[in-house]
């Protein structure tokens, strides 16, 4: 089992002071006995929370029944697996594959967590449906996105093998008495796994939701238990990194910077998550910053920690990490044996994050700010059914391939179907990065396909913003990260800066089925992806954040068009 190398410079005092009270409050004994007056007065949303505790060492028994299912499809010529889920039910099983690759013989597997039509459509293109399993995973069982990407993946099959042929091909993951149960009987699912459901979503890595698409893709899964079960024996070292995170947090150091040795970089996505969705609330919150490049020790704040994860003799990053050591940035070093060791380290973030929640004040396992953004979407989908558009929003200006959308003035009221405004769009985006202040982080929020080529553009944006006004940047992907970090940019002390990227349905968008049972639709998965969007910025909006809003007619030409308007 790994240690953690800490250098703290200036706040080494105040965290051995917080591990003083770490001991003698008992907190490691209290959070293994289920003691919820260490997060809050009240059991609600922390009691039947905290089944991740041992659910690594109870998965063992479970292997079988797993196998079997993996074997059967295996023994039947099927090639590819996709994950049909979204935040929870989707990162491990990414993470599982970027690491693991996809062993002789077994499925090639990949994630469907976005509703932009063009990235639906992509799937449907490249997979054949006789060779095809769809792992449907929603720990509630009515996820919107999860069962939009059914509905046509059901019908995609049954058009192409019918519908005796179609169930076969579906597998699910979900809570006991959950509405997926139900579906996956009803649509003869070739099997349906039920999870402990005193889980969350973000804390289920080690569960079905992650350790099915483990075993699709060929993964050791009993050496990733193994390393898993240690650190459940030994979780005094996790509380530790949890309680000095959480103290740094409280001195200002509130952006935890993850470095990744390549073989294990996937696990940021997981672990940003984790962090974001745990403690962003209560105007409290930890930023957690995955898949930042790394930059020399005068582009960064006073507010950050690093997290360096080295797998053994990985020299990467070492330079890099040890110029932010010597410029006094807090550095937090864990060293890996091997990339099967992130079953332990699923582990040791799990139960830093709860000792996190116990610094901060928190309860690190409810998300009550989630449901703002879905509720808004879900508002913004039946103003499109009673009238066949989306609610409008005003634009600012319009210019050089872009559309730029300032936030409305206090007590302003939009007209409907008002024409673009007169400004330039890049003084628009230049005077709202003007209002940057130290401690602020840039959120890009990419409501466009996901792509090699994108994701490049947007990475240089945000090296450049974050070079120019030395502040944390994250970039995610709508609405896949609504279920990662939506929680932290609404439940925060409001330091987020958001940049919306949205591009327009394409001209052959592509219809969700209204049902399982039949083709006819009366939403397309790109009016689905626009009204998160908009439910998103109205909830930002609501919860007094700063948005921008920037339409490209082409997102990555445009985006490399935004990377040189910095103020």
């Amino acid at each position: 089992m790994t240690a953690v190398h800490s250098d703290l410079g200036a706040y080494a005092g105040s965290v051995r002071a917080t591990l003083d009270r770490l001991d003698s409050e008992k907190v490691v004994d209290r959070v293994v006995r289920g003691d919820y007056t260490l997060w809050k007065p009240q059991p609600t949303e922390i009691t039947n929370r905290l089944g991740w505790l041992t659910i690594a060492d109870r998965m063992t028994a479970a292997l079988p029944e797993i196998t079997d299912v993996v074997n059967g499809v295996r023994a039947d010529g099927y090639t590819d697996a996709l994950v049909l889920g979204m935040g929870g039910s989707s990162l491990a099983p990414e993470v599982f594959r970027q690491t693991f690759g996809v062993a002789a013989g077994y499925l090639d597997l990949a994630v469907l967590d976005s509703t932009d039509p063009d990235a639906v459509a992509s799937h449907a293109r490249r997979l054949d449906p006789a060779r095809t399993l769809f792992v449907v995973s929603t720990k509630s069982g009515g996820t919107v996105e999860t069962f939009s990407f059914f509905r046509f993946f059901y019908r995609w099959v049954v058009r192409a093998l019918g519908t005796a042929a179609a169930g076969r091909h579906f597998i699910a993951i979900t809570d006991p008495g959950s509405a997926l149960v139900d579906t996956a009987n009803q649509y003869a699912f070739r099997h349906t796994f039920l999870n402990d459901p005193n889980i969350g979503g973000r804390y289920s890595a080690l569960s079905h939701f992650g350790l099915v698409p483990a075993a699709l893709v060929g993964a050791d899964v009993p050496r990733l238990l193994k390393r898993a079960t240690a650190m459940e024996k030994a979780l005094e070292p996790a509380a530790r990194l949890g309680a000095t995170i959480g103290e740094l947090a409280t001195r200002g150091r509130d952006k935890l910077t993850f470095v990744l040795s390549p073989p294990v970089a996937g696990f940021s996505s997981w672990v940003e998550q984790l962090i974001a969705e745990s403690t962003g609330k209560e105007g409290k919150g930890i930023l957690p910053v995955a898949g930042e490049p790394l930059g020399p020790p005068a582009v960064y704040g006073a507010d950050r920690v690093f997290a360096y994860l080295r797998i053994a003799n990985d020299t990467t990053h070492d330079a890099a990490v040890g110029a932010l050591r010597d410029a006094g940035q807090p550095v937090l070093q864990i060293d890996l044996t091997d990339p099967y060791d992130i079953g332990g380290e699923f582990v040791r973030w799990e139960m830093a994050t709860a000792v996190v929640g116990w610094r901060l004040g928190i309860n690190p396992f409810d998300q009550p700010n989630v449901e703002s953004a879905k509720v808004l979407a879900r508002n913004m989908v039946k103003a499109y059914e009673t009238s066949g558009a989306l609610p409008p929003i005003v634009a600012t200006g319009h210019g050089d391939g872009l559309t730029v959308y300032a936030a409305p003035k206090a007590g302003s009221t939009p007209a409907a179907g008002a024409a673009a405004g007169s400004a330039n769009p890049a003084d628009v985006v230049r005077d709202f990065l003007r209002g940057v202040r130290p401690g602020d982080y840039i959120a890009l929020q990419a409501y466009v396909t996901p792509s090699a080529e994108t994701t490049a553009a947007l990475q240089r944006w945000r090296v450049a913003l974050r070079d120019r006004l030395h502040v944390a940047t994250t970039v995610g992907y709508g609405p896949r990260f609504l279920h990662s970090t939506g929680q932290l940019h609404k439940g925060d002390a409001g330091h987020g800066v958001f940049i919306q990227i949205v591009t327009a349905p394409p001209a052959t968008d592509v219809p969700i089925p209204d049902s399982a049972d039949a083709d006819t639709s009366h939403i397309t998965f790109g009016v689905l992806k626009v009204a998160a969007a908009l439910g998103d910025r109205q909830a930002l909006l609501d919860a007094g954040r700063r948005v921008l809003r920037v339409d490209p007619e082409h997102a990555s030409d445009g985006i490399a068009r935004l990377t040189g308007l910095l103020p």
